[in-house]
């Protein structure tokens, strides 16, 4: 027996009782109507996955009118409901107009017992596909708002960080595939919420997916689903991550780790706006707008045979890059007081400050794990400080490795970054001591190293 509850709605009374005999065994519970202005008490009262809904009602009218007018009102009430139309007269632009409406099927009187179950199962599985979608789409909004408690936002003002944000408010109001690129600890994720945020879709769910937790065997599953049964490990039929993002936004995070088989795959999905649950070979349409992301330099490895050229094409409609943070001069300032504030607060150590000199050596570092290192290492002097007054020796940092930092590769403006970062790691943020060792004034030395946020 099928688990699911049937509403038919018929004037004919002996077609109710020829339907109920033959449904009754392979559906959950079966209820009859010869009244359609019953529909809207009956649907407040109960819960229907199907419903059986005759085309006319009126004798000597046979327009479809009324059965479109209920089926209308049957999917404003319950839009995940499956309504199947059923008439006498054989009409392609009756049928059209009803599957425009919102019908899922139509079948004709008379009708074969073995089609009309078929094409009812079918429709009744399509409502359960649907219901699940709405429960993961719920359960995602959930660990949403559980994480975003805390607000996070995007700190800074820095020309590079407003050039970013300019770009976002233009493309977060197109339908365009963007690709966000930078270093890990950059804040892409933060970008593609903003781009979600701001764009037609921002009353919809954004699903986040991180490519390169997923392994190879449970791609296929992960985003695009399975039937129950389709194999060993699944008990339960499961939408994919492309079903649950439909009419919202997907963000496809550390896209470069997907592997080249795979990426056929996805490139499909992207193309046909189509996918197939695993196990199924009905083809399910999906309304996503793709936000992807990487560290890596896809083109690179376009070039090496890692990444395909038509899927990077796919994905790359606009790019986006966000600036590492050593790029951005005085925000290093801005973000390390939004984090002290932050942490002061969870950590109960209320007025603290981080002093000159302090602030000379989070100016000077050259944070290669960029706003999540500056993070972790506020966080880290917030909970071992015993005084009110942050000093340079709270703050630990990677030691800076000269040799390894600084390349022939590299032009003269990089190496000369690299080389202030070495002065002041040496003298410990002290901005006076590090200029001297330069042999320039401490004031050229605070002007390059806000230059260099330009």
């Amino acid at each position: 027996m099928a688990k699911g509850n049937v509403l038919i709605v018929d004037d004919n009374k002996s077609i109710l009782s020829a339907l109920e005999i033959l449904l009754s065994p392979e559906f959950q519970s079966i209820t009859t109507l010869s009244d359609p202005n019953l529909i809207p008490s009956e649907l407040r009262q109960n819960e229907y996955n199907l419903a059986i809904l005759d085309m006319n009602f009126k004798a000597g009218i046979n327009t479809g009118n009324e059965g479109i007018y209920w089926l209308t009102r049957i999917k404003e009430t319950n839009p995940e409901i499956s309504v199947v139309m059923i008439t006498a007269y054989g009409d392609v632009e009756l049928t059209v107009k009803a599957l425009k409406a919102g019908a899922t099927d139509f079948i004709l009187k008379p009708w074969d017992n073995a089609k009309l179950l078929a094409t009812l199962k079918s429709a009744l599985q399509l409502n359960l596909s649907k219901k699940e979608v709405s429960q993961l789409k719920e359960k995602e909004k959930g660990l949403k708002s559980e994480i975003n408690r805390e607000q996070k936002y995007i700190v800074g003002s820095s020309p590079r960080l407003m050039s970013v944000l300019n770009l976002v408010r233009k493309v977060a109001k197109t339908e365009a595939n963007v690709l966000i690129t930078g270093e890990n600890g950059t804040g892409k994720e933060l970008i593609a919420q903003e781009i979600h945020r701001l764009s037609g879709r921002s009353s919809e769910i954004l699903v986040s997916v991180d490519m390169g937790a997923i392994t190879e065997t449970l791609f296929e599953s992960e985003l695009f689903g399975h039937v129950k049964g389709a194999f060993t490990d699944a008990r339960e039929s499961r939408p994919g991550k492309f079903e649950v993002a439909d009419k919202g936004s997907l963000f496809l995070d550390e896209i470069g780790n997907l592997s080249f088989h795979l990426q056929a795959k996805l490139l499909a999905a992207i193309q046909n706006r189509q996918i197939s649950r695993i196990g199924s070979n009905q083809t399910i349409p999906v309304d996503i707008r793709l936000i992807c992301a990487t560290n890596k330099n896809l083109e690179s490895m376009v070039h090496e045979g890692l990444f395909r050229e038509d899927l990077l094409y796919r994905i790359n409609t606009i790019q986006i890059e966000v600036p590492p943070l050593r790029e951005r001069g005085t925000d290093v300032l801005v973000l390390a007081d939004f984090f002290l504030k932050k942490y002061a607060s969870k950590y109960n150590k209320p007025n603290l400050k981080i002093n000159q000199q302090a602030q000379d050596k989070l100016l000077g570092y050259s944070w290669p794990g960029n706003i999540r290192e500056l993070q972790h290492t506020i966080e880290k002097a917030v909970i071992l400080s015993d005084n009110h007054v942050l000093k340079p020796e709270d703050f630990f940092m990677r030691p800076v490795v000269s040799g390894k930092n600084i390349t022939p590769e590299m032009t003269l403006e990089e190496m000369e970054r690299q080389m202030i970062n070495l002065a002041i790691e040496k003298n410990n943020g002290n901005l006076s001591a590090a200029a001297e060792q330069l042999g320039i004034t401490r004031q050229t030395l605070y002007n390059k190293i806000k230059k260099s946020g330009q």
